[in-house]
């Protein structure tokens, strides 16, 4: 055994906790619970999870709610899921100041959306603005509080 932290099917899953933008803390300081994994909910659930989680600043939890959807859902509606879980990490990577990743997931998300014709109620154009708007300013050199940034994933982006 390497001494990696296992769940109970051995996948390897830190135990450490996390801050609200997913990032690792030392082992018995306070952190935030972590979204459980594989959770199935509707799409209209998975909308609402996640905008209740950006609303929170903690987009990095959000990412996990679109990821449940991705590999849970039907595979016609992966793109849209991936695309939603790449924009929502790109708003995680801005907020911890990497202005590369944060920018470049941002657009390759808004990017990934571009074909989706299904939103389940989401403003896809909207949000397609809003990641590039993000993404240009995060590359100016702006702070990003993921709280203020957070977009309406129903009615706009921003």
């Amino acid at each position: 055994m390497n001494g990696r932290d296992r769940d109970g099917e051995g996948r390897a899953r830190s135990a450490r906790p996390r801050d609200g933008l997913g990032r690792p803390l030392a082992y018995g300081a306070a952190g935030v619970e972590r979204q459980p994994e594989g959770v199935v909910r509707t799409p209209a659930g998975t909308v609402e999870e996640a905008q209740r989680l950006l609303d929170a600043g903690m987009p990095f939890h959000a990412h996990e709610v679109f990821e449940d959807a991705w590999k849970s859902g039907p595979g016609a509606d992966a793109p849209l899921w991936r695309g939603m879980a790449q924009l929502a990490v790109g708003l995680t990577h801005a907020a911890r100041g990497n202005a590369v990743g944060g920018a470049r997931l941002l657009r390759r998300g808004a990017a990934q959306l571009a074909g989706v014709r299904k939103a389940y109620g989401m403003d896809l154009p909207g949000l397609a603005r809003w990641a590039g708007e993000l993404a240009r300013r995060v590359e100016g050199g702006a702070v990003v509080d993921a709280a203020v940034e957070a977009p309406r994933l129903r009615g706009g982006g921003l």
